[in-house]
């Protein structure tokens, strides 16, 4: 969550660049519970200072207590306890209201209402230089390696199941996006795919965003929409121990309850309830979140260089940034075949954001610290597989696999 205090002592900076998001933020509300807090706190810290002393004195005199004295305890205790009671509904209004407030926007960010108001600030190579116009759709069911007909049999719409080449191709692009990321310095973290509601809530996932997961009721558990939700609580309400930066890397299915309406947005493979992803994830200092960031970016078009991809990177403008993103760049690859551009990866900053959230904390010269916290996917696997087959099919329907693949396919084309 965003800081309180900066919110109420910048609050017409920070309210502009959230009306830049289209939020409109209850300040009123919060700079009178927070008021009425900070009151009920030093009522509190006057009364346990005078009890304090008080049984200081007692206990000084050695005198027996009057029962003038322990009425007047009782009551003090009555009182303090009165306070808290309302301190407790205070402060739950008060995180009620900052946990659907979204992360400040960077002052470079663009300003815009949505994803038309992006901008597009690198492209590599021509999209015209490939002929097919064959959706993954139709290629991949022809080669035996997708069956969207046994996902809906399994599990319902949106649903697919891999086959054969096809189930190989994408262990072998996580196998090698992971070894990749090993080489850059990345710890592999293999983490939870259920989690508690605090870790959601810790990412920015709850409460605003509940309609859009899926939840064991049962076990009160949460599955995860990617590995970033479990990465940003390894120190949850912990001051982290090692140096700084902290680098992860993790591979995980993911599942959301993704809504878009019928027709191309939803047919074969684009938008579906599970997919895998890899998942770069770091915890920095402030003053050296930003270079981090532009080397996260530049990590993961290296690895659509590797691929042989035609991609795109993407600033987001305020209105089309993430909850939790303070700024976002997204790498989006060309699929001939849908004639589309997919987005591959979010990279975002989003600030002490989270940290806040989760009660993350560094100590950096003495000084305790809430560090920021910086994500993107490397890369997400379901349009990975369809900027292949689209952009690799070959004149005699076969499909022709990216070098860097190849030691791990064990075979150089699908066919």
């Amino acid at each position: 969550m965003i800081d309180l205090n900066k919110l109420i002592s910048n609050s017409e900076n920070i309210l502009e660049r959230l009306e830049s998001r289209g939020e409109v933020i209850p300040l009123d509300d919060i700079k009178q519970l927070d008021s009425e807090r900070k009151d009920l706190i030093q009522k509190s810290d006057q009364l346990r200072s005078f009890r304090n002393s008080e049984n200081k004195r007692i206990g000084v005199s050695k005198e027996k207590p009057s029962l003038e004295h322990i009425n007047k305890m009782r009551e003090i205790s009555d009182k303090l306890n009165n306070i808290n009671s309302k301190l407790d509904d205070i402060e739950s209004e008060l995180n009620r209201l900052m946990l659907v407030i979204p992360n400040v926007p960077l002052e470079e960010v663009l300003n815009g209402n949505d994803e038309t108001d992006n901008k597009v600030i690198f492209t590599k190579e021509d999209v015209k230089n490939i002929k097919t116009t064959i959706p993954h759709w139709d290629i991949a069911p022809k080669l035996g390696i997708l069956d969207m007909e046994q996902g809906v049999k399994l599990a319902g719409s949106r649903w697919y199941v891999l086959k054969g080449k096809g189930a190989i191709l994408q262990r072998s692009l996580v196998a090698w996006m992971l070894e990749k990321h090993n080489q850059n310095g990345y710890l592999e973290i293999a983490p939870p795919f259920l989690v508690k509601e605090e870790v959601m809530v810790g990412s920015g996932n709850l409460p605003k965003f509940s309609e859009l997961l899926y939840k064991d009721i049962e076990e009160d558990l949460w599955l995860i929409p990617t590995s970033e939700v479990a990465l940003n609580s390894l120190y949850f309400g912990d001051i982290i121990k090692e140096e700084l930066p902290l680098k992860f890397v993790s591979h995980s299915q993911c599942f959301r309850r993704e809504k878009a309406a019928a027709g191309r947005e939803t047919r074969g493979i684009k938008r579906v309830h599970q997919f895998e992803k890899v998942e770069l994830f770091r915890f920095e200092l402030p003053e050296s979140s930003r270079n981090a960031f532009d080397e996260m970016v530049n990590e993961i078009q290296l690895l659509c260089d590797e691929l042989g991809l035609i991609y795109r990177s993407v600033e987001l403008c305020t209105g089309d940034l993430g909850f939790q993103s303070a700024k976002t760049i997204d790498i989006e690859v060309w699929a001939q075949g849908s004639e589309d551009w997919l987005e591959v990866s979010s990279i975002s900053t989003c600030t002490d954001f989270q940290s806040r959230r989760t009660r993350t904390r560094y100590k950096n010269a003495g000084e305790i610290i809430f560090p920021h916290t910086l994500n993107g996917s490397a890369l997400a696997i379901p349009r990975i597989l369809i900027a292949i087959l689209e952009n690799n099919l070959q004149d005699d329907g076969s499909i022709l696999v990216p070098k860097v693949l190849q030691k791990y396919t064990g075979f150089e084309k699908i066919d």
